[in-house]
């Protein structure tokens, strides 16, 4: 086994085992810090805490009695701790705490701690600041408010004095409209550790948040974590759930680190993704569980104003060792993809009971800013997926979602409207107890996917697979078992690619139209 340091603050580590688990470790460990026996763990990424600052650390991974790995570290200088309590929050779930919790935050100095011990705090919305180190401790938990009218409402565009600009605060599903403020929101802010083994609720359910869902009621829903064109963020440890819209959802960021994270709201709540950045660059998403009704990551870069006004990709994502659970799609990209994908990688992760494992979502009108190109799955193990791989360029989201000029299996002129799928790559997947179909990958016959590269992939049915439309598009219909379906596809490159049924009998692999190069 290797073990690497993946972040610390003062107060927490998080480590990286490596014994060749993708989300969980082939056997249980004993973690020891300075000989003494903390806690035993049977995940890849793991994290420590309850540190004391600026002290030196040895780290002992042990397997019946036998030390497999070891590490030193020193936790970070850490000046003062305010404890929110010390300010007036009453931590008992009853009392409004937002502004006692606000005072803290606002009067802590630089390497300093905001400290939520164990309670349950009742809020609305809380602001980071620049520099802060905000710790959510074990039994603490920040309990959202429902009432509409106590959230602070961020409008989509506000235009500037000389009218040449406009600022930016606000946004739903890719474009600029207003929004109540984040359960925990940070804008413009750098430098922060929001961290600890305690949990944020949102309180979300059916006859509050999630009621008419679509409809915008004051202003859209909010998020429970919000980062707005922030900087070098860190998230650990936390547990979110029961969010009213999209969990967290990073807009316009760099250098951001999520790990050791759990993600859970129902199956039956209504965009609820749990991941989304969007026209983020340098994003690394470690050791996440993600259970959800709708999609674990969805990587995202705006509908077709932000996409074409700021032309900011979402570029140079990383996922690694993290468990998909129940969402429509484990990895989405779009479909608000208006300024394109550059760079993602997908590696060592755990998809189970999702719709989709990839699943890339565009179509005409996404524009020509909207690129998706380098984009990488790879060392990755499905169980009950429906369909483990899909891109569509005939999504029918939007009011003009279901219109000939989106629908259309015509060949129209490639304009400013046009979107382009460029490389795909899977390699070293093994997918069992599928349902719907293997690969399902239709491409504008006007901009065809460039190349789709499968080598080492193993795609195995259920032995009663259910029906399931594979994507969602005009003229689709619910099937079971099929295999690759290849359409307006330039290149595809099938390398040690097997597809069976449950009783072990191949599968009709690969249904394509006549202009695959294959």
């Amino acid at each position: 086994m290797q073990i690497s340091l993946v972040m610390k603050t003062a107060r927490s580590a998080t480590f990286l085992l490596d014994d060749g688990g993708i989300y969980h470790t082939k056997k249980e460990y004993k973690i020891l810090l300075n000989n003494k026996e903390i806690k035993t763990t049977d995940t890849v990424v793991t994290s420590v805490f309850d540190l004391k600052p600026d002290t030196d650390y040895k780290i002992k991974v042990t397997h019946a009695e036998e030390v497999v790995a070891a590490a030193e570290f020193t936790t970070d200088y850490e000046y003062v701790t305010l404890d929110v309590k010390k300010f007036g929050a009453k931590g008992d779930g009853r009392s409004d705490d937002t502004g006692f919790i606000q005072a803290a935050i606002m009067a802590c100095p630089p390497k300093s701690r905001v400290l939520i011990p164990k309670g349950v705090y009742k809020i609305t919305s809380i602001f980071l600041k620049s520099g802060l180190n905000l710790e959510i401790a074990k039994g603490a938990e920040l309990k959202a408010e429902t009432d509409r009218d106590r959230f602070a409402k961020f409008p989509g565009l506000i235009e500037s004095y000389d009218e040449m600009e406009e600022y930016n605060l606000g946004t739903w599903e890719g474009n600029p409209l207003p929004m109540f403020a984040g359960i925990i929101t940070g804008i413009d802010v750098r430098d922060i550790n929001l961290y600890g083994e305690g949990s944020i609720n949102g309180c979300a359910n059916h006859e509050n948040w999630w009621k008419n869902e679509k409809v915008m009621v004051g202003a859209f829903r909010p998020r429970m974590l919000f980062l707005n064109h922030c900087e070098n963020v860190n998230v650990q440890g936390l547990y979110f759930h029961d969010s009213p819209a999209w969990v967290i959802h990073p807009y316009f960021s760099n250098q951001l680190r999520f790990c050791d994270l759990l993600v859970e709201n129902p199956k039956q709540s209504p965009n609820t993704d749990g991941l989304d950045p969007e026209s983020c660059k340098n994003v690394e998403i470690l050791g996440v569980h993600f259970s959800l009704g709708d999609d674990c990551i969805a990587v995202k870069s705006g509908k077709i104003y932000m996409g074409r006004k700021y032309k900011t990709p979402a570029e140079n994502t990383h996922i690694c060792h993290c468990l998909m659970e129940n969402g429509h799609g484990a990895v989405t990209v779009g479909s608000e993809i208006g300024a394109g994908v550059k760079n993602m990688l997908v590696e060592k992760c755990c998809f189970s009971h999702t719709d989709r494992g990839l699943r890339i979502k565009t179509r005409r009108g996404r524009g020509k800013d909207s690129v998706l190109d380098g984009i990488t799955f790879r060392d990755i193990e499905m169980d009950h997926v429906m369909t483990p791989f899909t891109a569509n360029a005939f999504y029918f989201c939007d009011p003009d979602g279901r219109t000939e000029y989106v629908q259309s299996r015509a060949c129209y002129p490639v304009d400013e409207r046009t979107p382009e799928m460029r490389k795909f790559c899977f390699e070293n997947i093994k997918a069992e107890n599928c349902h719907v179909a293997a690969a399902y990958f239709d491409g504008l016959p006007e901009s065809k996917i460039e190349s789709i590269i499968m080598k080492n992939v193993e795609i195995s049915f259920a032995k009663e697979a259910e029906m399931g439309v594979p994507i969602m598009s005009n003229g689709v219909e619910p099937c079971s078992k099929k295999g690759i379906y290849v359409h307006n596809v330039e290149k595809l490159v099938l390398d040690h690619v097997q597809v069976t049924g449950a009783d072990g009998a191949p599968v009709e692999a690969v249904d394509v139209d006549e202009m695959i190069q294959k």
